[in-house]
């Protein structure tokens, strides 16, 4: 299988939300929010700098970035308000388990958005889009076995875990779940 291949989708709409693969100029405040919201990024490695974030957000606005298929925005679909990130791209061969085949599950949400079933919303719209894109490609979501929210999310999505693992300082889970589950 190939490794480049992820979806080709500019964009994802779901019923309460637009998954794009562009940043914009007004993302800029809550895109710096999310990166440097010490509750949000708790489980991530904790908040970065604000200048480190605005010098990594002018990079990808200006496609000086590195190029990240599979990334999207996620954004209010009335409003276009940019409410987090989601990800889901190969990812390469590494220790910790992941073979590099199959798609990797990734989101991260403001914490204004929290509560509302948005992750879920966002993930169930790229998951199908990639089933209907990407069939029989394996799913792979990694977490924090503390965040007990995202392991909560990823069983509502259908994904199981398979092992733990350390990395970063802490256990971490790796669960899977067959692309299928999302098939139309």
């Amino acid at each position: 299988m190939s490794h480049s291949r992820t979806l080709s989708a500019a964009e994802i709409p779901s019923e309460r939300l637009l998954l794009r693969r562009a940043l914009r100029a007004n993302d800029r405040e809550a895109f710096v929010e999310l990166s440097t919201d010490p509750d949000v990024q708790s489980y991530l490695g904790g908040p970065r700098p604000r200048s480190e974030v605005e010098q990594r957000f002018e990079q990808v606005l200006a496609g000086s970035g590195e190029a990240r298929p599979g990334n999207y925005a996620i954004a209010d679909r009335a409003t276009d308000r940019f409410l987090g990130t989601l990800m889901l791209a190969h990812r390469p061969s590494d220790d910790a388990g992941r073979a590099g085949e199959e798609l990797e599950l990734g989101y991260v949400l403001r914490r204004s958005a929290w509560g509302a079933g948005l992750a879920f919303e966002a993930a169930t719209a790229a998951l199908r889009a990639a089933a209907g894109e990407l069939p029989g490609q394996p799913v792979v979501l990694v977490t924090q076995t503390a965040n007990e929210r995202s392991m909560k999310l990823a069983a509502r999505l259908g994904f199981r875990p398979v092992r733990t693992f350390e990395e970063y300082g802490a256990a971490q889970a790796l669960c899977t779940a067959p692309l299928s589950l999302w098939s139309s």
